[in-house]
């Protein structure tokens, strides 16, 4: 059975001037390990629908099923407390908390867990993405590059089942750009995390093992590749 499961989903917004679609009937089953982007131009649905699978919003008809539990069928806290138990997520815009230093961001999803705080784990993970030497600091004292490898070291430490990564490295410049690419795909290789990538750039999505292109919020496409062209970069395992 498919980790992450949408069947037939819509989304529709009323407005002043009428009912506006957003998704229209796009199906399709994403499985554990897998890596997968979902591209399409600006408006297609791709933020929504990413949405939509995280259950961070609820579609206007059709059903999204996460490791077996119907988003559509559970109410506001049971389905934050699944994503906090099953979702990690990375934003183009980093989301840091700006009163908190590097190692209390990477934190917070444990916190959020009702979990003991380990700082060893977040430690080892900050060490991972180049940041040993920038704990302490705050976002404020970080590059946006920096500021990204912090949320990638929160996006896995309490071990998700899926991640979702909306336009990741759209906010970075080339350098760190592929610093932050090569970071991602490295860890999720070791954690053996699904990922699903929201992306405007076709050589991002190249580097995954699908690619599905969202065109006028219908499925346009949905095209797997016989090798993905994992990133070099091999990491030192997570900590037990």
């Amino acid at each position: 059975m498919a980790l992450l499961d949408i069947q037939q989903i819509s989304r529709t917004h009323r407005t002043a001037a009428g009912e506006i679609t957003v998704l229209d009937d796009v199906s399709f089953g994403v499985g554990r390990g897998e890596i997968c982007a979902v591209t399409g131009p600006s408006g297609s649905g791709k933020s929504t629908l990413l949405g939509l699978c995280a259950g961070l919003d609820l579609p206007t008809g059709g059903r999204v099923v996460l490791d077996g539990s119907d988003l559509t069928a559970l109410g506001e806290d049971a389905r934050a407390k699944l994503r906090n138990e099953k979702v990690g997520f990375v934003f183009q815009n980093f989301q840091l908390l700006p009163t908190l230093t590097a190692m209390e961001n990477v934190l917070v999803p444990l916190e959020l867990q009702g979990r003991k705080a380990d700082r060893e784990q977040a430690r080892v993970l900050l060490e991972k993405v180049g940041l040993g030497h920038r704990m302490d600091h705050f976002p404020v004292q970080m590059s946006g590059g920096e500021q990204q490898r912090t949320a990638l070291a929160r996006a896995f430490i309490h071990r998700p089942a899926i991640l979702f990564a909306d336009e990741p490295t759209g906010n970075l410049d080339a350098e760190s750009k592929e610093t932050v690419e090569d970071m991602l795909f490295a860890l999720n290789r070791e954690s053996g995390t699904t990922l699903v990538i929201v992306t405007h750039d076709p050589v991002l999505a190249e580097r995954t093992g699908r690619v599905i292109a969202l065109r006028g919020g219908r499925l346009y496409s949905d095209t797997r590749r016989a090798e993905a062209g994992p990133p070099p970069l091999e990491p030192e395992p997570f900590p037990s």
